[in-house]
């Protein structure tokens, strides 16, 4: 009888910084956390967003970004996205021991959306999504798509986003936050039966 070896129990952290003209962004990140958040992006609805990642995915996320602000939302929320991806890969490492492949269907009243991720080492983003609204607050709904495309081209997955139903921007947005935290809390988890073994038939991802 062949024994596999057990996971490495290795701190799955990371601390990233990312500077540059138009912001200054430090994430910290546990990827075997519970669920704390502080968050400091300037954007109110942003940072509801973000703590919906940290709290369903049980990942303990700090976010801090001074932006621009003044010209809009854009930098911010595009920037956290690739800083938030380097930090999540930084952390995972050479993926040993992970699920991989992770999905979830979340609701909120009218609302419900499904994402699905592969830690394939591959970005790819494919986004269908239709706001009825094209403000949350201050928030612009075009910036979601630009905070997954950040995260997947830096985080190296790919990432499938589909909002099913909803007529609440709100709702919409919310549920797909949700969906990708409990997606990425899915492939992030680390398979007793797979062992310190890379889940894929090359040997790397």
């Amino acid at each position: 009888m062949t024994t596999l070896p057990a996971p490495s129990a290795a701190a799955r952290t990371a601390d990233v910084q990312r500077v540059t003209a138009e912001t200054q962004i430090r994430v910290r990140v546990d990827l075997d956390g519970s669920g704390r958040s502080r968050l400091d992006t300037g954007i109110g609805f942003f940072d509801h967003m973000l703590d919906q990642i940290a709290r369903h995915g049980l990942i303990d996320l700090d976010v801090e970004c001074r932006g621009d602000l003044h010209i809009d939302g854009h930098h911010t929320v595009e920037d956290v996205g690739i800083t938030l991806g380097q930090a999540v890969a930084r952390a995972v490492g050479d993926k040993r021991g992970i699920r991989r492949y992770g999905h979830a269907y979340v609701p909120l009243d009218e609302a419900l959306s499904r994402v699905v991720v592969d830690f394939s080492g591959r970005p790819g983003l494919f986004m269908d999504v239709r706001f009825t609204a094209a403000m949350i607050g201050q928030f612009d709904t075009q910036l979601v798509h630009e905070f997954f495309q950040g995260f997947v081209n830096h985080a190296g997955v790919t990432l499938h986003i589909d909002n099913l139903k909803g007529h609440n921007a709100h709702h919409q947005c919310e549920t797909i936050f949700k969906a990708f935290a409990r997606a990425l809390r899915a492939a992030l988890e680390r398979d007793p039966r797979l062992g310190d073994v890379v889940p894929s038939t090359k040997g790397s991802l």
